[in-house]
């Protein structure tokens, strides 16, 4: 594959919904998607963390998607699912309201965002045929400082970060 065929290659989004919005998140940073399970509080976590789930022997922190785009919090009930993802070097798992179908998008049908308020959480927004889909950009969800506070959080957990690694 030539570099110019990589740029106009389509791009796969993993489409949910929080409230009645539509939202996008690139496919190849989500590893699974699951039912929504009790989360465990994290104390002196930054606000932005919902708490951490145990996903499969390793505890993760659920990162609170809803605060983020200004939405009413909801308590977590089954018929939602979380998401697991990589946000940068750190799995992470977001509770969304459900995730509702995987698409592909030609590159020529996203737009910018970096007007939009709260486009530094916004790789972009998909023209689709029925309608609009903003695209979150995972590796910019936390902020360095919200990134510290949520590895001292772990640290005091005994010294395993919430990704599951032990911390150095």
């Amino acid at each position: 594959m030539t570099p110019v065929e990589a740029v106009d290659a389509p791009l796969s989004l993993l489409v949910f919904l929080l409230e009645s919005e539509r939202f996008g998140l690139k496919a190849e940073v989500v590893r699974e998607v699951v039912r929504a399970v009790a989360v465990a509080p994290l104390p002196k976590a930054p606000a932005i963390v919902e708490g951490v789930i145990n996903f499969r022997g390793s505890v993760v922190p659920v990162l609170d998607i809803r605060r983020r785009f200004g939405l009413p919090p909801k308590a977590v009930a089954p018929n939602q699912h979380l998401l697991i993802a990589r946000a940068g070097p750190r799995v992470v798992a977001l509770r969304v309201d459900r995730a509702i179908d995987l698409v592909s998008v030609p590159q020529d049908a996203i737009e910018s965002a970096s007007a939009a308020p709260g486009a530094e959480y916004v790789k972009g927004i998909a023209k689709l045929p029925d309608g609009l889909l903003v695209i979150h950009d995972l590796e910019r969800f936390l902020s360095l400082d919200e990134a510290e506070k949520l590895d001292a959080a772990g640290a005091s957990r005994g010294g395993r970060a919430p990704g599951g690694r032990k911390q150095r």
